[in-house]
Parts: C-alpha cells; sequence; structure tokens
C-alpha cells in the first residue's frame, strides 16, 4: 500500500516538474519574443527618428564640439540655406588669433571694375568769393557706387567691303568674315556665352533663358534654337576638353563622384530612368580641372572607359563600381572619411533626444583627425606634412581602431550605429591610406564640391531631352567649372575662348586658351567689348 502511494507520489511530482519545465519553456520563449520585439521597436522608432531628421531637421552634418563638414551634393543643394562649406570639419576649440569679424569700414570696390567719372562741379555762384574773388580747385572728394548695366540687346553689323579694279575686269574680293563659333548662326560669341552661363552657372532653363530674350525685345530664339546653340558650342569646345583630359589623367591624384540625372529620350530605357553624371576633379593646386560625362550607365565599365590606363591614387566614396578598374589598372584607392563620419552622423540623429552614445565618440575622434587637417592647410611640403600626420593623426587612427573592434562585438548590425560601425570596419584600409603620404587627400570633398553645381542646376532644368544634350551639358559643365576654379568669371572665359576658338589652327593656339593661361583681369575689361 506504501509502495502504490510512494510511486503515485514520484508519478505526481515527475508531473508537476515536467509542468513547470514546460512553464518555464514557455516564459524564455515569451521573453525571447518579448525581447525581440523591443528590439525591433528600439529599430523601428531609431528609423523614425533618423527619418524624421531627414525630412524635417537642418540639412548639416554639424555636430556639438566640431564645424561644419561637407554634405553630400545632393544634400547641400537641399538645404533650405546655401551657405558656403568648409574643406574639412573642424573641433570647435578656438585657435589663437579667432575672433568674430566687426562691423567697420566698408571695404573698396574691386580695382579691377571699370570706372564711369560723374564730375560734380560748384556752381558760378558757389564759385565767387564773399571777396568778390573766384575760388580755383585745389582737390577733390572721390566717393564711388557699384553700378549695374542692365543686360542690352544689340546688333552687331558685320560690314564686309567689296573692292574691284577701276581699270580691269578682274574678279571682286570681299573682306572675308571672321571665324563664327557656329558658322551662318546669327548669335554672337557674346550672347552664347551668356546663354551658357544662364544654364550653367545660374541654373536657368532654355525656355525661361527665351523668356528674357523675349522681355528685352527680341523673339527670334525658341527654345529649339537655344537647344542647338549649346550642342554646337559644346561641339567647338571638344579641343579644350580633351586637353584638359590629357592633363588630368597625368596628375597622380584623382576624385571621382557620380550623381543621378533624368534623360528622357535615351534609347532602351523610360523617361522615368535614371542615367548618371560622372566628375572628375584633380590636377595640380595651382592649375585644378574638373571633367563631366555623362552615361546612361552606373556600371563598373564606366570608370574603366573614363580612366583608361590610369594607375595613380583615386579618391571615391564607396561605390562599388570602381573595385574593377581598381584591380584592372593598379590603382591605388582611397576612401572617404567624410562618408565614413556621414554614417555616425546618422547613427547620432537617430539616438534618442538629449542621449549621448557611441556615435558621439566616433565623431569626436574623427572630429580630431580634421583637426590634424586643418591645422596642416598651410603646410606645403609632403614630407612635412606626413610627418605631422604620423605624429598626430596615427595615435588617433589607433584609438579609433581599437574603439572600433569593440563595437563590432556589442552593436546589433541592423541599427544606425550598427551601419556604421560596419562601414567603417569595410573601409578601413582605404581610409587609413591616405596616411602613408603627406599629399593625398583625407576626402572626397573636392569631387563634391566640383559636382555641386550640376546638382544645384538640376533642381531647375529638371531634366535633359536628349542624350545628346546630355553631352553637352557635361562638357560644358566640367569647362566651366574648370575656369571658375582658376579664378574666372564663367561669361568672360566663354566670350574669349568662343570667339577665338574658330581662329585657332595649332595645339598651341588652343592650349593657349587653357583657363591658367589666360589673365583674369584682361578678359573682365573687354566685357562690354564688340
Amino acid at each position: 500500500m506504501k509502495n502504490a502511494a510512494h510511486a503515485e507520489l514520484n508519478a505526481e511530482i515527475k508531473s508537476l516538474r515536467a509542468m513547470l519545465a514546460e512553464r518555464d519553456r514557455a516564459i524564455t520563449n515569451h521573453q525571447r519574443v518579448i525581447a525581440a520585439r523591443d528590439q525591433q521597436i528600439a529599430l523601428l522608432l531609431e528609423q523614425i527618428r533618423l527619418q524624421r531628421f531627414k525630412l524635417y531637421g537642418a540639412s548639416s552634418e554639424q555636430a556639438p564640439g566640431q564645424g561644419l563638414l561637407f554634405d553630400e551634393a545632393e544634400g547641400l543643394a537641399a538645404a533650405a540655406a546655401d551657405t558656403e562649406t568648409t574643406a574639412a570639419a573642424l573641433d570647435a576649440t578656438p585657435r589663437a588669433g579667432d575672433s568674430t569679424p566687426s562691423r567697420g569700414k566698408r571695404a573698396p570696390l574691386p580695382a579691377h571694375l571699370p570706372r564711369l567719372d560723374i564730375v560734380h562741379d560748384l556752381t558760378d555762384a558757389e564759385r565767387r568769393c564773399d571777396c568778390g574773388a573766384e575760388k580755383v580747385v585745389i582737390g577733390e572728394d572721390v566717393s564711388e557706387q557699384l553700378d549695374i548695366v542692365p543686360m542690352q540687346v544689340r546688333v552687331l553689323r558685320h560690314v564686309r567691303k567689296t573692292c574691284a579694279c577701276p581699270r580691269c575686269q578682274g574678279a571682286p574680293v570681299t573682306a572675308a568674315l571672321p571665324p563664327q563659333p557656329i558658322p551662318k548662326s546669327n548669335a554672337s560669341a557674346s550672347l552664347l556665352a551668356l546663354l551658357l552661363t544662364a544654364k550653367y552657372v545660374d541654373g536657368i532653363p532654355l525656355h525661361r533663358f527665351e523668356k528674357v530674350l523675349v522681355r528685352h525685345g527680341f523673339d527670334g530664339a525658341s527654345r529649339t534654337t537655344l537647344a542647338r546653340w549649346v550642342i554646337a558650342c559644346s561641339h567647338l569646345l571638344i579641343p579644350l576638353e580633351n586637353l584638359l583630359r590629357e592633363r588630368l589623367l597625368s596628375h597622380d591624384v584623382l576624385f571621382m563622384d557620380e550623381t543621378p540625372v533624368q534623360v528622357l529620350k535615351e534609347p532602351g530605357k523610360t523617361a522615368q530612368s535614371q542615367s548618371y553624371m560622372w566628375v572628375q576633379a584633380g590636377g595640380p593646386p595651382a592649375t585644378p580641372i574638373v571633367l563631366f560625362d555623362y552615361d546612361p550607365s552606373r556600371s563598373g565599365a564606366v570608370p574603366k572607359r573614363l580612366l583608361g590606363e590610369y594607375c595613380g591614387h583615386l579618391m571615391t566614396d564607396g561605390y562599388e563600381g570602381y573595385n574593377a578598374v581598381v584591380a584592372a589598372n593598379g590603382i591605388t584607392h582611397l576612401a572617404c572619411w567624410a562618408h565614413a563620419r556621414r554614417k555616425f552622423v546618422e547613427a547620432q540623429k537617430a539616438q534618442p533626444k538629449g542621449k549621448s552614445g557611441s556615435a558621439d565618440v566616433a565623431l569626436n575622434l574623427i572630429g580630431a583627425l580634421y583637426g590634424v587637417e586643418r591645422d596642416l592647410q598651410g603646410v606645403t611640403d609632403p614630407v612635412e606634412r606626413k610627418r605631422r600626420r604620423e605624429e598626430r593623426a596615427v595615435p588617433i587612427t589607433i584609438e579609433l581602431r581599437a574603439w572600433l573592434d569593440k563595437q563590432l562585438l556589442r552593436v546589433p548590425p541592423k541599427t544606425a550605429l550598427g551601419t556604421a560601425v560596419a562601414y567603417l570596419n569595410a573601409y578601413w584600409p582605404k581610409l587609413v591610406r591616405y596616411l602613408a603620404r603627406g599629399d593625398l587627400p583625407i576626402d572626397n570633398n573636392r569631387a563634391e564640391n566640383a559636382i555641386r553645381p550640376f546638382v544645384i542646376g538640376r533642381k531647375n532644368w529638371l531634366f535633359s531631352d536628349t542624350p545628346a544634350g546630355a553631352e553637352a551639358s557635361a562638357r560644358l559643365y566640367g569647362l566651366i567649372e574648370t575656369a571658375k576654379a582658376n579664378g574666372h568669371e564663367p561669361h568672360a572665359w566663354l566670350r574669349h575662348v568662343l570667339a577665338e576658338l574658330p581662329k585657332a589652327k595649332t595645339v598651341e593656339e588652343v592650349e593657349a586658351l587653357l583657363p591658367w593661361n589666360l589673365d583674369r583681369i584682361m578678359l573682365a575689361g573687354r566685357a562690354y567689348a564688340p
């Protein structure tokens, strides 16, 4: 009897233990589900905060303790306030000598601008002295105002004299018309320069420029005609672009970037599909070069076509399309610290308001790297720059690498911080490669800065109609941005080049029109000449 009762009790105990184990398993599963849901909620809240910032926040990457860093061109174009950005992210530590400029005496107007004297003389009554004598001029007081001459539409009449011999029956001879930018066109070099400047510098679409001409009394240039003029000018300027490309690819450091562009009539693609505008920037500091190229594709074949046999140092963002040409040509590939920093900025914005986190640590260390670059801005000797980088920047990268290794073990990969950490780890070898030489850049800001005018212009004209138009735009954007980078006023440079290039017969004569071979003061002085 006792044995039976004991066996029954043991069975009951086993049953209860099984029930308890099942309950524990259920509790554990529920805890796992709750933890997963909490993690998912946290991730969604993070994404909401980040998306809210992208939609409604300021278009700046300025973080506490750091100054402004270049945003991507697309972000800069979307900014509400179009402010000038710096070449590096600077920490907020004030430097000796820094001060807020005070409002004081107005700066003099530029000396290279033409002057028109308006003389104000005394009246006869004012010249008469109380003693009866006439006052004589002993000096003058000069003040200056900035004046703008409104656009004036005029007609240039080319009167070509025809001469014949009065004694014999020889054929008459007519004076030759100088070569024109567009043969048999009624557009002068000045008008074409104004058209190109309006579209590619000021972002004015062709249909708006057509209205500008009509407003000034000329209605003979339709949008279609203006488009033909643009394409014809781009063809004329091909020799200059070829010389610039040859010089660009001969330099050891090159920057590249790309941005979408919509072309309505691209064969094999819908009007809504994306094509791409590629930018290359480089050249010696004294003679910078910017070139644009249009391509319907973003594949790795495009960098291969653009770079040819180039085998120097290439700075890009994290786009993998450059890897093929890098491997094929033996290019030294550099990665952009600005893009790495941008990932942590996003992670910082995704944090709960008022809280700091690991993203702030990374941003402070990256900001310290840019602080080193800020202090080296006046150092031109590559050997000295490399020495100072080894002394100051290398210890920072060692600290950042140690922090990164710890974060890789603890940060969930799907979070904004996890994405930033993964990006930094993936591109680390390319990111620290700039430390190998003193003349290598820390980021791709030069390319992003070069592509920015195109992105801003795109917001106005929205799309290109045909591939020919997109190719013309690419060539003209490149030449104009190169002229600007070399200190030229675009209209003055274009006006001179469009007038002189048709006369050029040799390579030397074409080279003479490159931006660094022309005096900007001289070009500005010819602004109102026929």
